[in-house]
């Protein structure tokens, strides 16, 4: 099993990148672990007050479930992965039964921020972008997915993503083995990673 970490920005082409390793990957060899799929449950929280949670810090994760299920996963035990709404700010009833496979993909804005996750992972990778790109993709992204207006997410943006990213996000690129600088516009650096991969699973 060869278990990859893949942080960056929001808005930095993690998704992008992820999409270009998997469609180089037979089906049957990978699976992509996302950590908002992790977010605690704000459920208890009234709704007027849900859009002022803070979703960029690192409190805002679960994460000893996330640690637990890729401990149990690098074991060669299946999951029941958690769902969670965007829309509505709460972990979902839905899970998703996850079975071990040869590559795991963990993607999300802070998959190296823990230690203990870091330290689950064969490879760790940081996919930079300068922060008009970042911004421009987290506008077009929160509008489309998510339902929301621009003037909110450029307020959000300001308030908190912003401070965030500097204080718990950029200093995590330090423990990648790889970066990927303009996210996923840099095709050089993804068909490097697709061919570490693809080197691994020859082995």
């Amino acid at each position: 099993m060869y278990i990859i970490g893949i942080a960056g920005g929001t808005g930095s082409g993690k998704t992008t990148v992820v999409k270009e390793i998997v469609n180089s990957l037979p089906e049957a060899s990978v699976v992509v672990i996302p950590q908002d799929s992790y977010y605690k449950d704000s459920s208890h929280v009234p709704v007027e007050e849900r859009q002022f949670i803070n979703f960029d810090h690192p409190d805002a994760f679960d994460w000893d479930l996330l640690v637990e299920q890729i401990t149990m996963l690098r074991e060669g035990k299946a999951i029941e992965q958690p769902t969670y709404s965007y829309i509505t700010c709460t972990r979902q009833p839905e899970v998703v039964h996850i079975e071990p496979k040869e590559i795991i993909i963990i993607e999300g804005i802070m998959a190296l921020v823990s230690p203990q996750l870091r330290d689950l992972m064969d490879l760790k990778v940081y996919v930079d972008a300068d922060a008009d790109d970042r911004l421009i993709r987290l506008i077009r992204r929160d509008v489309i997915e998510r339902g929301r207006t621009p003037e909110t997410v450029i307020s959000r943006y300001e308030r908190i993503v912003k401070e965030m990213h500097w204080e718990f996000i950029e200093p995590t690129k330090k423990y990648a083995d790889i970066i990927i600088p303009q996210g996923g516009h840099n095709t050089k650096a993804i068909k490097t990673l697709q061919m570490s991969i693809g080197y691994f699973l020859k082995r």
